[in-house]
């Protein structure tokens, strides 16, 4: 079984969380998942200066590096990433499962986004849209994509 970890800054709440729960649900059966929630830094969200978001940032990477799984390809959600098509995002996880050592590990960011040492890091960066997402939203998205991927894998229907 595949080595699937969620390393992230926050905690969804409402919808969000429900939505994340069914498919952390599902995935227990296809992969091994491991979540690895992390706090935000707290800032003034309406006084902050550019190098106090920078600084939390700074803060919020060094967590996420640290909780990055010995061995484990890092792949950083951001909007400077790659966007993907299903079928190729499902592909390039069973890439990793095949050749790449197996084990993947997603960052997802604050509201701020992620600090450029974790962008620096990933092996690759995948934008999940061309809109701006709030991180809660990217996470249950995340989620449910790779779910998807491997019901693809899978040789199910779900992806029609």
């Amino acid at each position: 079984m595949q080595q699937i970890s969620l390393i992230v800054v926050g905690k969804p709440a409402g919808f969000y969380a429900d939505g994340v729960a069914e498919y952390q649900k599902r995935l227990q059966r296809l992969c091994r998942l491991e979540v690895i929630e992390l706090a935000e830094e707290a800032i003034d969200e309406k006084n902050a200066s550019p190098a106090q978001v920078a600084a939390a940032l700074e803060k919020e990477g060094g967590r996420i590096l640290a909780a990055l799984p010995k061995g484990a390809t890092l792949a950083a959600l951001c909007v400077e990433g790659k966007a993907l098509s299903t079928k190729a995002f499902a592909g390039w996880l069973e890439q990793q499962a095949t050749y790449g050592g197996g084990a993947v590990a997603f960052a997802i960011g604050s509201s701020h986004g992620l600090a450029p040492a974790v962008k620096a890091r990933a092996a690759k960066r995948i934008s999940l849209s061309g809109m701006t997402l709030p991180h809660q939203l990217a996470r249950l998205v995340l989620t449910e994509q790779i779910y998807r991927a491997f019901m693809i894998r899978a040789g199910t229907r779900y992806n029609k």
